[in-house]
């Protein structure tokens, strides 16, 4: 199926405003363990009159929902960056919009045990009940935001608050292990450490620590705005002083090295419990309509987006897959050049379109043709166009390549059954640069992605395919399974899928990470639904590698959706180290393998191909 039945952009444009202007109303709303939240609300126009009522859509951010600017700030200066896409969405078009300081962080009181701590969930549930009680509430309640606020989304759903009628988390994780802290059960450190200084700087109010580089910093931004009923700051001291009690990201991190491992002071606290997909349930699933959308460079949140999207099932649900990075914010396709100008539209004006269409139907109540699209619309890169599927991942045929002589990838089994195999020594220094798919998830500043991929696999050992006779397009979920052998009982793969043109640049399509400690197949809790090679990542399933003893790893990429041009090659290319991002394993110990290619021990790449 093609594209759209009605494109988001054309929706937006033939839903204009009908407020003109809004208010926002600020105040401390206690939870039911007594913490204060600080929330803001923003009414259209001048609030309406005592019998006008608004649906709402609660944003719960860690990410100040409201700054103080300075006496010398620009007229033009948003003190609200964080929620200004949302506020500028909804609210002129008749939505009240809740933006809350999650306990811990802003001008809220509280501390955090955690990322995501449990206690949050609980607290939105309270947020629901506060809302629900609100003269100006007209009854329906949904809650979008990207990532951090997009699993808050999530959580709120989970409460089953009779409130909830739909909710968009976007760019968000389902299983915060694999989808953010340990992709392929390797810490991905960038984030853990970067994120983790950013966050510690925001709630610690802390203006010369946050990067410059950071979308909310500016000079005239003074810290988090204090609610309207404290003019002098004076409760904000007090919450800014509760705030020294958070957690620590890379010490939380460093303890949770298996999806089933707890904190050491908490053997029960385990990544789990910070996960939406711990508390998700059938009747949450039939209960709440979900749009679900991340982006082909979005970190691995698209992982967590169809995972999200399979589980639930509801009819009702929607999943959108763009060329995105994190948030939406820019189009990443490395084709993007050759497209089409209205398909350069799908960044994130054109993501809240849709998630506008969507809580158009489900808060407001409206007809508007949004049960006629398809569940599921993903954007082919190079190729540059919207596609519409009735499932994802769409019908395909697994197409084989194997790892063969010369460094080709040939479809022809492997024939020998002598010992073929190529050799290649991990190098430490072999890196994906600062124009990665982590890097925008700590607020890293990303013109465009992988620009300077070519000449990279060079450190790598490669794969190539000859020239392909016809396009080719892979939409879905690649994997491989390498047959190995390694000189240390542990070893981390980091494999690329690569597009080689004809002039023979290499072009970065999507990855995997894996960390053979895990390799045994085993699997996952019920909810996080497996798209390749299942894995349980649980400290009982962990097996050591014995050195030089032939071994066995299949694991999925991340997914796609790319066409290969005629004429183009499909290059794998595999690393031992990605030191831009992600911890040595083992540290300080560079391993050597053998990569096996015999038929008894045959290496592969399995490619999902749509027919055309």
């Amino acid at each position: 199926m093609t594209g759209f039945n009605v494109r988001p952009d054309a929706y937006l444009k033939d839903r204009p405003p009908i407020f003109d202007g809004a208010r926002i109303v600020s105040q401390y709303v206690a939870v039911r363990d007594g913490t204060r939240l600080a929330v803001d609300v923003h009414l259209p126009g001048d609030g309406g009159g005592p019998d006008e009522t608004f649906p709402a859509v609660c944003v719960f951010t860690p990410y100040y929902r409201r700054f103080a600017l300075t006496a010398t700030a620009p007229a033009d200066l948003d003190a609200a960056p964080t929620v200004a896409f949302y506020r500028d969405l909804f609210v002129p078009r008749g939505y009240a919009l809740v933006a809350v300081d999650v306990r811990g962080s802003g001008a809220s009181f509280g501390c955090r045990d955690g990322f995501r701590a449990p206690v949050e969930r609980l607290d939105h549930h309270d947020i629901a009940d506060w809302v629900a009680a609100q003269p100006w509430f007209s009854g329906r309640l949904g809650a979008t935001g990207i990532s951090y606020p997009g699993a808050a989304a999530d959580f709120l759903a989970s409460t089953l608050h009779p409130a909830v009628k739909a909710v968009a988390p976007l760019c968000a994780v389902w299983d915060t292990w694999a989808n953010h802290l340990y992709p392929g059960g390797v810490l991905c450190n960038c984030i853990t450490k970067n994120y983790g200084a950013l966050a510690d700087a925001l709630d610690r109010d802390d203006r010369d620590a946050i990067p410059r580089h950071a979308y909310f910093w500016h000079p005239e931004r003074a810290g988090p705005a204090p609610v309207d009923n404290d003019p002098d700051g004076v409760l904000l001291g007090q919450a800014l002083k509760e705030h020294a009690g958070n957690f620590d990201m890379q010490d939380f991190a460093q303890q949770l090295r298996f999806r089933d491992q707890g904190l050491s002071d908490d053997p029960q606290y385990t990544s789990a419990k910070i996960s939406p997909y711990h508390y998700a349930t059938r009747r949450q699933a039939a209960r709440v309509p979900y749009f679900i959308a991340s982006g082909w460079f979005d970190g691995q949140y698209q992982s967590g987006a169809v995972q999200r999207f399979t589980w639930l099932g509801n009819p009702d649900n929607r999943l959108m897959l763009g060329p995105w990075d994190h948030g939406a914010r820019a189009q990443a396709s490395p084709w993007r050049g050759t497209a089409p100008e209205d398909a350069n539209a799908a960044q994130q004006p054109f993501l809240g379109a849709a998630v506008l269409r969507f809580f158009d139907r489900h808060l407001m109540e409206m007809d508007n043709g949004e049960t006629a699209e398809a569940p599921v619309t993903y954007y082919i890169m190079a190729e540059e166009v919207w596609k519409s599927a009735a499932q994802w991942p769409p019908k395909s045929t697994e197409t084989v390549w194997h790892l063969a002589t010369d460094g080709a990838l040939s479809q022809d089994p492997p024939a020998t059954e002598t010992a073929a195999k190529d050799a290649y020594q991990a190098d430490y220094d072999c890196r994906t640069g600062v124009h990665s798919r982590y890097d925008r998830l700590y607020l890293g500043t990303i013109d465009d992605y992988y620009d300077d991929w070519h000449g990279r696999d060079r450190a790598m050992l490669t794969y190539t395919t000859p020239p392909l006779t016809e396009d080719t397009e892979v939409t879905g979920h690649p994997w491989v399974d390498l047959r190995f052998a390694c000189s240390e009982k542990d070893c981390a793969f980091f494999v690329y899928l690569e597009d080689v043109t004809p002039e023979g640049k290499s072009v970065y399509v999507t990855e995997g990470v894996f960390r053979a400690l895990h390799r045994m197949p085993g699997a996952p809790p019920a909810t996080i639904p497996a798209m390749g090679p299942s894995h349980s990542f649980a400290q009982s399933d962990a097996r050591h590698l014995v050195p030089d003893e032939a071994a066995a790893a299949a694991f999925e990429l991340m997914p796609t959706s790319y066409l290969f041009r005629r004429g183009h090659r499909i290059r794998l290319a595999i690393a031992l180290a990605d030191s831009d991002h992600f911890s040595r394993i083992p540290d300080g110990r560079p391993p050597g393998i053998s990569v096996f290619r015999q038929r008894d021990r045959a290496s592969r790449l399995i490619l999902p191909v749509i027919s055309r």
